[in-house]
């Protein structure tokens, strides 16, 4: 799956807010994130600078918060359902 990543500030506060089918991963540098004004449910990864993951969301519904956790430093949100054998601590790859 392609990664997209959010690299300007527009990028990063438009996220995923109004989209309804997605066929990638987005990639954000923060270290919490909200689903406001999303459409669907979506997967998210939290990890450290080393791409180390810190923790996991599965089947986030829209207008959930996901507060800032220390140590995070990327989050990637991708399609529901897309995580099955990610787990905690686990080195992504580059």
């Amino acid at each position: 799956m392609n990664i997209k990543y959010a690299d300007t500030f527009f990028k990063r506060f438009k996220g995923l807010m109004f989209v309804r089918n997605f066929d990638y991963i987005l990639k954000l540098k923060c270290n919490g994130i909200h689903t406001f004004f999303m459409k669907v449910n979506i997967d998210v990864i939290l990890t450290d600078k080393n791409s180390k993951v810190l923790y996991i969301y599965r089947n986030l519904k829209p207008w959930k918060i996901v507060l800032p956790k220390k140590g995070v430093v990327f989050t990637y949100e991708m399609p529901a359902g897309f995580l099955k054998n990610v787990m905690v601590n686990q080195v992504l790859e580059k």
